[in-house]
């Protein structure tokens, strides 16, 4: 009986955080904002204000558990399919891309407050759990490009992952704060992950690795060619 009333209190918690999640979720898409209060966002899940700091402790765990229950990329990922290791790493990464390009008016807000925010998580953009799962995935695609003779293994498959991940955190900056056009988020990140690998690259590798540095440029140049008339300052002149 003590056990059917736990799994019972067990599941009406899950309810609540389930409601509390997609309640901040619609709030986020509404006001295009994510400087919600813990009022408007109990008052929308019908739970009482104190019910969203014992289930997450802060705002800004609501805006991560946000951020974590709309990402089903493990799923989509575990089936993709490409030629090489290359290919499938390139697939991960417009796989990633692809939710902030389709849905930026809910996701920029989202990673303004998650790059913004303070607290004692000190990890900004995810909770480690998916921090850790994040760089798993990628190193793992690393060390499948090595073992397929792409990558060079003398260069560590994890000092490649920290890299890229870094990289990838700046473009996101940029796009987050309107610096960097939606239409230009996968091509501009595409573009540095395949520069970056091209200096780890076999010679097999490279070849793969510059049609894709062909294909980004071009992206890029489509949708940056200058106004007809205007001059195009170089900063070498």
């Amino acid at each position: 009986m003590q056990a059917d009333e736990t799994g019972k209190r067990e599941l009406a918690k899950a309810e609540r955080r389930s409601r509390i999640v997609h309640a901040a979720r619609d709030l986020i898409r509404e006001t295009g904002d994510t400087n919600l209060s813990m009022r408007m966002i109990a008052k929308r899940a019908d739970v009482s204000l104190a019910t969203p700091y014992n289930l997450f402790g802060s705002k800004h765990a609501v805006v991560l558990a946000v951020f974590e229950d709309e990402r089903d990329f493990a799923e989509r990922f575990s089936r993709l399919k490409a030629a090489n290791a290359i290919e499938r790493l390139f697939d991960a990464h417009a796989l990633a891309t692809s939710y902030f390009t389709d849905d930026p008016d809910f996701y920029r807000p989202l990673w303004r407050a998650l790059l913004d925010a303070q607290g004692t998580n000190e990890t900004g953009l995810a909770t480690p759990e998916r921090l850790e799962q994040n760089r798993e995935a990628w190193h793992m695609l690393l060390e499948a490009a090595q073992r397929e003779g792409l990558l060079d293994p003398a260069v560590p498959a994890d000092l490649l992952e920290r890299t890229l991940s870094f990289f990838a955190n700046g473009v996101m900056l940029s796009w987050a704060m309107g610096v960097l056009p939606t239409r230009d988020l996968r091509p501009s990140s595409a573009l540095g992950y395949a520069l970056v690998l091209r200096g780890a690259a076999t010679d097999q590798g490279r070849h793969i690795l510059a049609a894709h540095i062909e294909k980004f440029q071009a992206m890029l140049r489509c949708t940056n060619e200058p106004a007809k008339g205007r001059r195009r300052v170089s900063l070498g002149t």
